[in-house]
C-alpha cells in the first residue's frame, strides 16, 4: 500500500484538498486552448475534406466550388454558437445535448443524446490519436510494426497528464494548441497580403500530379454532391459543444467564462475556416498523394522557409491535442450521468487531484481497446467519427426549439426560428453523415448506440432497485439502549443513513456497550443531512465525524484505528464492524465501490484489530415510483 502511494504521488503529484477545487478552474485563457483543441485540429483538415468530396465529380474545377460549400457551414456553425450560449445561460450544470433533451424530451431522447455524445469523445480521442501516429510514420517510417505501441503510449501521456489535474493539463496543452493558432493566422494574413498585392499565384500542377484527376467525369455540382461534401467539411463543427458540457470547470462566474470562451472559439473557427477556405479557392489547390491541401498552401504562401516547417510542426502536434477535448468534456458528461443513475456512481467522484478520475480511466481504456482493435488505423476508425456528434447537435437544437416554444421568453421568436433552422440542418447532416459511411462501417453504431442505451437505463434501474432495498423512507427504525454487560471497544463505520448501516449499527449496539459511530466526511453537505438523520432517529451514542479534505477514506480510517489501537490495554483488542450490501452478486462489483474490501484488507495488518462484516441483501421493489428513491 505504502509502495503503491509512493508510485502514485510520484506519477500524479501531491493530492489536493476541495477548496482548492476553485484554483484547478478554467480560465479564458486556458480554457480556450484546452476547449479549442478538437474544433481547431478538425478545421486545419475540413478544406481537405471538402474537397475530397468534390473531386471524384469536379476534378480540377472543385476547388472552385469550395465557397460554396464552406459559407453554409459557418452559417450554421454561427447558429450552433447561437444556441450553445443559450444552452450555457439555461443549463450552468453542464451535460449540453443530455441536459437539454432530458428536461424536453424525457427519457429516451436524453439516453439517445448522451450515448451519441460518450461515442464522439471516445472516437475523437481514437481518431486524433491514430492521425497523429500516422504523421509520425510518415516521417518515420521503420516504426511501422509498433504502429499500436506508439499510439497507446500517446494515449497514455495524454492520461497522465489529465489525471495530474485540470490546471496542469491546461498549461501543458495549451501552449502547443496557441502555438497552432498562431501558425493559421500567420498562414491566412500572410496570403492574404500576398494576395492583395498581387504576389500570390494559384499552384501549377505537374501532369503526373494531376494524371488521376483529369481522368474523373465531370459532371458538375449536384444536390448529392454538395450534402456529401457539406457533410465532409462539417467536420470543422467538431468540438463547439465541448464547452456547454464542462461548465462546471470554469472560473467563476463559470457561466460567464464558459460563453466568452464559446465565443472565442467560434471566431477562431470563422477565421481560420474562412480564411483557408478563400485560399484554397484563389490557389486552386486539390489533394494529391503525397501532400496534405494544408501544406502544399503553406508552402505556395510561405516558402520553404522557417514558418513552413513550424505549421507542420504545430499540425501534426494538434492531431495529437485534439483528444484532449474529450478529457474535459467526457468526465464532466459521466459525473452528471452517475448523479441521475445512469452511470457507475463512480464516475461522480473527484480523485486526488480533483478531477473526475474514473472517467479520464475510462477514455483510457475504451479508446486504447478501439486502437488495438482496429490496429490504430485512421482510416478504419473515421466512418465511426462525427456521426454521433451531428445527432447530438439535432436534438440539441430541436430541444432548445421546444423550450422557447413552449416558454414563450421574450424573443422567444426569433430564437426557436434560429434554432428549428439548425436543427434541421443538423438533422439532414447527421442522416448524410451516416448514409455516407454506412458501408464503412457506420452500420455498427445501430448496434452499439442501443447496448450503450440499455446499458444507462439498466444501470438506472439497477440502482433503484438498491435503493428501494436499503432506503429508510417508510422504515419505523427505533433505536434501543444496549444492554450489554461486554464494553469490549468497537468501532462501527457509517457511510450513509440507510438500512445496512442501521443494522450493523444495531448489531455492535448488541455486542458491547463501548461503541463508537465513525463516519468519514468526503462531502460536508452528505455530513450534515447524516448529522440530521442520526439526531431525528434519537440514537443517543454520538456519531464520530473525521472530515477527510482529500477525499481519501482508508487513510483517515487507518490512522483513527492506530491511535485507538494504542489506547488499548494489555489483552484487549479492537473490533471494526463493517457493511457488506449485496444482492445482484456480479453487477455489484460493477456499480459500487469496494471500499469494504479495501477497509478490510488494509486492517487484516493490525494485530489486535478484528473486523466483522455483517451482510444485507437488498430485495427487488414492488413500487415502481423512482423520483424520491433517487434523489436520495
Amino acid at each position: 500500500m505504502g509502495n503503491f502511494k509512493n508510485l502514485k504521488k510520484l506519477l500524479l503529484g501531491s493530492a489536493l484538498k476541495d477548496d482548492q477545487l476553485k484554483n484547478e478552474k478554467l480560465s479564458r485563457l486556458w480554457g480556450l486552448p484546452i476547449m479549442a483543441s478538437d474544433a481547431v485540429s478538425s478545421v486545419a483538415y475540413a478544406v481537405e475534406e471538402i474537397l475530397i468530396a468534390l473531386l471524384p465529380a469536379l476534378g480540377i474545377m472543385a476547388a472552385s466550388f469550395v465557397g460554396y460549400v464552406s459559407v453554409p457551414i459557418i452559417l450554421l456553425l454561427l447558429i450552433l454558437i447561437f444556441s450553445y450560449s443559450q444552452i450555457i445561460n439555461h443549463y450552468p450544470n453542464g451535460g449540453g445535448a443530455y441536459v437539454v433533451s432530458k428536461e424536453n424530451f424525457g427519457k429516451k431522447a436524453s439516453l439517445l443524446a448522451a450515448t451519441c455524445l460518450v461515442i464522439d469523445y471516445i472516437m475523437t480521442v481514437a481518431v486524433s490519436v491514430s492521425s497523429s501516429t500516422a504523421a509520425i510514420l510518415a516521417v518515420y517510417p521503420f516504426l511501422e510494426p509498433y504502429r499500436i505501441i506508439i499510439s497507446l503510449v500517446c494515449v497514455g501521456l495524454i492520461t497522465l497528464i489529465n489525471l495530474r489535474g485540470i490546471g496542469e493539463s491546461s498549461k501543458i496543452f495549451g501552449i502547443p494548441t496557441y502555438m497552432f493558432i498562431i501558425s493559421m493566422v500567420a498562414l491566412i494574413i500572410t496570403g492574404f497580403v500576398r494576395y492583395f498585392s498581387g504576389a500570390l499565384t494559384p499552384i501549377n500542377y505537374s501532369p503526373d500530379q494531376i494524371s488521376n484527376i483529369l481522368n474523373t467525369n465531370l459532371s458538375g455540382m449536384t444536390l448529392t454532391l454538395f450534402l456529401c461534401a457539406f457533410s465532409s467539411g462539417c467536420s470543422a463543427l467538431t468540438g463547439v459543444e465541448a464547452v456547454s458540457n464542462a461548465i462546471p470547470s470554469f472560473k467563476e462566474p463559470s457561466q460567464k467564462t464558459a460563453r466568452q470562451v464559446l465565443f472565442m472559439l467560434g471566431g477562431i473557427i470563422i477565421f481560420i475556416f474562412g480564411g483557408t477556405s478563400f485560399l484554397a479557392t484563389f490557389l486552386n489547390v486539390v489533394p494529391i498523394s503525397e501532400k496534405t491541401v494544408l501544406s502544399q498552401m503553406a508552402y505556395e504562401i510561405f516558402g520553404s522557409g522557417i514558418m513552413f516547417y513550424v505549421l507542420q510542426f504545430t499540425t501534426s502536434l494538434i492531431l495529437l491535442l485534439a483528444a484532449n477535448t474529450s478529457y474535459s468534456g467526457l468526465p464532466i458528461l459521466l459525473s452528471i450521468l452517475a448523479k441521475d443513475r445512469y452511470m457507475p456512481r463512480q464516475f461522480s467522484q473527484r480523485g486526488t487531484k480533483l478531477s473526475f478520475s474514473n472517467g479520464i480511466m475510462f477514455i483510457f481504456i475504451t479508446s486504447s481497446l478501439l486502437l488495438i482493435a482496429f490496429n490504430a488505423d485512421t482510416h478504419r476508425l473515421i466512418p465511426f467519427y462525427s456521426v454521433g456528434v451531428f445527432v447530438s447537435f439535432t436534438i440539441s437544437q430541436f430541444g432548445m426549439f421546444i423550450k422557447w416554444m413552449r416558454s414563450k421568453e421574450p424573443g422567444w421568436q426569433y430564437k426557436s426560428l434560429i434554432n428549428g433552422f439548425g436543427a434541421l440542418v443538423t438533422f439532414v447532416g447527421s442522416i448524410v453523415v451516416f448514409t455516407t459511411k454506412f458501408t464503412h462501417g457506420a452500420w455498427a453504431l445501430l448496434i452499439v448506440t442501443p447496448l450503450l442505451m440499455w446499458f444507462m437505463s439498466a444501470t438506472h434501474s439497477h440502482y433503484f432497485r438498491f435503493l428501494k432495498g436499503i432506503s429508510i423512507l417508510g422504515y419505523n427504525y427505533k433505536y434501543k439502549k444496549s444492554n450489554s454487560n461486554d464494553s469490549f471497544p468497537c468501532v462501527v463505520l457509517i457511510n450513509k443513513m440507510n438500512r445496512a448501516a442501521l443494522k450493523t449499527f444495531d448489531y455492535a449496539n448488541e455486542i458491547t456497550s463501548n461503541v463508537t459511530p465513525l463516519h468519514i466526511s468526503v462531502s460536508k453537505s452528505e455530513t450534515e443531512r447524516l448529522q440530521k438523520q442520526w439526531k431525528d432517529l434519537k440514537i443517543e451514542v454520538p456519531l464520530k465525524i473525521i472530515y477527510t479534505p482529500y477525499r481519501d477514506i482508508i487513510t483517515p480510517i487507518e490512522n483513527y484505528i492506530n491511535e485507538r489501537e494504542k489506547e488499548l490495554k494489555d489483552g484487549q483488542s479492537l473490533t471494526v464492524v463493517l457493511t457488506r450490501i449485496s444482492g445482484n452478486g456480479w453487477k455489484d462489483k460493477i456499480y459500487h465501490n469496494q471500499t469494504t474490501f479495501f477497509i478490510e484488507q488494509q486492517l487484516r495488518k493490525h494485530e489486535n484489530v478484528a473486523t466483522i462484516l455483517v451482510p444485507y441483501f437488498y430485495s427487488k421493489p414492488k413500487s415502481k415510483s423512482k423520483n424520491k428513491l433517487l434523489h436520495k
